[in-house]
């Protein structure tokens, strides 16, 4: 479908859900910016704010039939089945995975869940992930939900799920059976300013088991001020299962300087690894979109409380802001294309083991690139990047990245390889055996494409990362997948 076409259809389908959205020609071509402001802080908690001020309506599409599917596949390697997470009805997207490190039939997804009164939505499956039951975060009394799932496990049968509060910050439940019940929902991350929002939140639990602080909760968090002229990124540490929290800013910075999409990982020996990216608002329409940008590097050794001195990993060029998105957009789309660089350290006791691995995406001018840079000295200086998909020429985005028990480095991402006009996508997988330094066969793990201009919004929003976890030799994967005809928390992988 020739782009004009597919425009027609956005404004179409956007009308429908009571979305206004502004054409504008510039010297650029077609520009479309949605009623989002454009602004640094996360599109799940713009989106969240405009639904729940009424200026923009929840999706809903009638289709609510799951996908079940025994995640099973041989002879190894193999592509896993597909089996839909999510519930159906209206959009989820945004979707971390994590499975259990002591239980390899439980596995825990979430999304920015549109059919929840707070738009926290998560799914917990006790059979490998063929069936999911399904739960809503829930929010403090008097507040609402902003989005940011995150989801993970301990290794004494505890499983955790977090999102965004608008008022109270950073909340979590937490749950011993899987998901079948969960606790009240408590407070892990305040705002640390007055009036202030805390946005991008990963949740990291340290199930290392010779870990001196194993079973440690971490959160780590983008801190913004009333004005958004403060933005830091601070991390938090419950060393009693979520009971009391500490928090520290380990990195600061003031407006047009931008601290967004952190991450982290844990060490067997307890470091904290921490990963983010830095960007300057002085772009060509003047947010971070088309800019160069660092990606930004700390660790703690002291299980969270103080840390070092961030560093630069790797300079990345950002996508061009064609679709008012403070970040960039990906092209031929009104998509907001976010840049997290995600952390994976090698807890094995292989010839590797120590590495750590950070996977991001590079705008080249025509494509968005996905690459992986490695550190063999704790990240005290880190080698050059390596192409995930080799000679791919088309765009590559939302990878995630997670290192198996054995060492083996798992790249997720989505790939529009199939698509000869480069708008669907598909999920893919691919695995390094020798420390990074180059990766194997690409292989597709969603069996069929998914359009972007279904994603419930007409194109303009679809979340901001996708997600894998693995489970001894299977790499699980999440991603935002439309092949139903709107967004759904779409699950698969890699079993090696």
């Amino acid at each position: 479908m020739k782009k004009s076409l597919r425009i027609t259809a956005v404004c179409s389908s956007l009308a429908l859900l009571s979305v206004c959205l502004i054409l504008k020609t510039s010297a650029q071509g077609l520009r479309m910016r949605s009623i989002l402001p454009l602004s640094p802080v996360s599109g799940s908690v713009l989106v969240a704010q405009a639904i729940h001020s009424g200026k923009l309506h929840r999706p809903f599409h009638p289709f609510t039939a799951q996908f079940a599917n025994t995640l099973t596949c041989s002879p190894a390697p193999c592509a896993l089945p597909n089996v839909q997470a999510s519930e159906g009805g209206s959009v989820v997207d945004e979707t971390p995975i994590a499975a259990s490190p002591t239980n390899s039939s439980r596995v825990l997804t979430g999304g920015n869940d549109y059919n929840c009164a707070n738009i926290q939505g998560f799914f917990a499956s006790s059979d490998g992930g063929s069936t999911w039951n399904h739960t809503c975060l829930n929010s403090i009394a008097g507040d609402f939900g902003e989005g940011d799932p995150g989801v993970g496990y301990d290794r004494v049968g505890n499983a955790f799920i977090s999102g965004i509060d608008a008022s109270h910050g950073i909340v979590f439940e937490h749950s011993n059976n899987n998901g079948t019940t969960w606790s009240t929902p408590m407070v892990a991350v305040p705002p640390l300013f007055s009036g202030g929002l805390t946005d991008k939140p990963w949740l990291q639990v340290d199930t290392n088991r010779t870990s001196p602080n194993v079973n440690a909760l971490y959160i780590s968090v983008t801190q913004f001020d009333s004005s958004q002229t403060t933005i830091d990124i601070s991390v938090s540490h419950s060393l009693n299962h979520g009971t009391t929290w500490s928090t520290s800013t380990v990195a600061t910075g003031t407006y047009p300087t931008i601290n967004q999409f952190s991450d982290l990982a844990v060490g067997k020996d307890g470091t904290v690894y921490l990963t983010w990216m830095q960007c300057v608002a002085n772009g060509p329409t003047n947010d971070c979109g088309g800019t160069s940008a660092a990606m930004m590097f700390s660790k703690s050794t002291d299980a969270g409380t103080t840390w070092s001195t961030p560093v630069v990993m790797a300079n990345v060029n950002l996508a061009p802001d064609t679709c008012g998105a403070f970040y960039g957009c990906l092209p031929n789309t009104f998509e907001r294309v976010s840049n997290i660089p995600a952390i994976g350290v090698d807890n094995s006791s292989g010839p590797h083991s120590g590495n750590l691995y950070v996977v991001m995406y590079n705008w080249t001018g025509t494509q968005l690139q996905v690459e992986v840079i490695s550190s063999q000295n704790s990240g005290t200086t880190w080698g050059l990047p390596v192409k995930v998909a080799g000679t791919a020429v088309h765009d590559q985005f939302f990878p995630w990245l997670n290192v198996s028990q054995t060492g083996i480095v798992g790249v997720t991402w989505m790939d529009r390889r199939n698509d000869p006009s480069n708008i669907n996508y598909q999920e893919f997988s691919a695995l390094s055996f020798n420390g990074g330094a180059s990766f194997g066969r690409n292989t597709v793990i969603s069996t069929a494409s998914s359009d972007p201009f279904n994603d419930g919004f007409g194109g303009s929003f679809m979340g901001d990362y996708s997600g894998n976890s693995w489970s001894g030799k299977t790499l699980f994967a999440s991603w935002t997948d439309t092949r139903t005809g709107i967004a759904q928390d779409e699950v698969g992988g890699f079993f090696q």
